[in-house]
């Protein structure tokens, strides 16, 4: 049985190779498709679901590995001939598909790998590889394009493996001409004829129509507000007010041993300031909690389990703002879920020209505010939820709502 392929055959690595991949894509496709139709209802629900996942990512490292051994294989190796070189047309279909299930196996799990390495924790892949990839950094945006090239690529794949699988039938049941055979066995079949011509690039094509098709109909989705629930500051003359001109306000907890940190894409503050005076500084932020960004886990969070931003669109913290040496001091309320509590932030100010930087942290528990009471332990979900302010203000006019 040689190892090498021949003008005519498959050689046992070709073959190899060839099997352990669709023995690869008919295990991780199904088993990514079950774990996202999971519950997450409860500590035990999230951690079986994370195991799933986290089994789903580890089978597509994997697959990226087969596919990758698998292509600079093929390109050592000669092609064998086709069976029936008379059929053009088939064998041109042949082609393309072969070409696109090459891209496809590595556009698949390379796209999720990226998902994985951009997003905040969240059903850690089980290999060795750690985490992480270069170039990669912790980003929203990019984890939002690699999901979406990653369910692209997901379904181009299975339509080349349509193409694919109702090829080899035809070949098996209406051809019977050995196709099927030289793949199982390694038989040799085939005759010289004519190659298909431009097959690579019809490749290319049916992939950069898919990525424009998923690229528009992405922006048409996003293209709804994510919270309309904050107003607008309307200014009008008065002294001893700031207006924000940058800043994030995120939150940091801990998922199932990892730390993880989102951001929210909407929320609004209103400043009355004097850094002369003792008192008479205030602040008053509103939060969208249905912006929230934490990852592959958004939706699970502003869900009813724990934010709720369906039922409480609407975070509000109010506050006075206290010296307290060379800092300051937030001494307020926030409501969140419909519950306010006292909370106090420690916030430091630096001057930069006609500026001023604004640093806070501060930390809640979400089960004083009943959030994540079907996770009644730290074994999912942490019960501390670390608030991260940064933001740089200038005076200007009044804010009023």
């Amino acid at each position: 049985m040689s190892l090498k392929n021949t003008p005519r055959s498959y050689g046992s690595l070709a073959r190899g190779l060839h099997w352990a991949t669709a023995l690869l894509i008919l295990t991780t496709f199904p088993m990514g498709w079950y774990a996202e139709s999971l519950p997450y209802d409860s500590s035990e629900a999230l951690a079986y679901k994370a195991q799933v996942f986290s089994l789903h990512k580890t089978l597509g490292i994997a697959a990226f590995f087969v596919g990758l051994i698998r292509i600079l294989w093929a390109l050592t190796q000669v092609h064998p001939v086709a069976v029936n070189p008379e059929h053009r047309a088939a064998n041109w279909l042949a082609a393309v598909v072969h070409y696109g299930l090459y891209a496809a196996l590595l556009l698949v799990p390379l796209a999720g790998w990226v998902h994985h390495a951009a997003s905040e924790g969240f059903a850690p892949i089980l290999w060795p590889f750690g985490q992480s990839l270069p170039m990669v950094p912790k980003s929203l945006a990019l984890a939002e394009a690699a999901g979406l090239a990653h369910v692209t690529a997901t379904w181009v794949l299975l339509g080349f493996v349509g193409l694919h699988v109702a090829g080899a039938l035809k070949h098996a049941v209406i051809d019977r001409d050995g196709t099927l055979a030289r793949m199982l066995t390694g038989r040799a079949a085939g005759q010289d004829g004519p190659k298909a011509q431009g097959a690579a690039v019809a490749a290319v094509a049916i992939w950069g129509v898919a990525a424009a098709v998923a690229w528009t109909t992405s922006g048409e989705r996003g293209a709804t507000p994510v919270a309309e629930a904050v107003p607008q500051v309307v200014a009008t003359a008065a002294p001893g007010f700031w207006q924000v001109t940058e800043g994030s306000l995120k939150i940091a907890v801990v998922q199932m041993g990892t730390r993880v940190e989102g951001e929210f894409a909407s929320w609004d503050a209103a400043i009355r300031f004097d850094p002369e005076a003792t008192e008479g500084n205030e602040a008053d932020v509103r939060i969208a909690l249905a912006s929230l960004k934490l990852g592959a886990v958004s939706d699970q969070a502003t869900g009813p389990d724990f934010l709720n931003a369906a039922a409480f669109a609407e975070s509000r913290y109010t506050a006075r703002l206290i010296p307290q040496g060379d800092a300051w001091l937030a001494q307020g309320e926030l409501t969140l879920n419909g519950r306010s509590l006292p909370l106090d932030m420690p916030f430091t100010l630096t001057p930069r020209g006609e500026v001023t930087q604004m640093s806070g942290r501060t930390t809640i528990d979400r089960r004083n505010f009943g959030i994540g009471e079907k996770y009644p332990d730290e074994a999912s979900v942490g019960y501390l939820v670390e608030v991260l302010v940064d933001l740089t203000a200038r005076p200007s006019a009044e804010a009023e709502r």
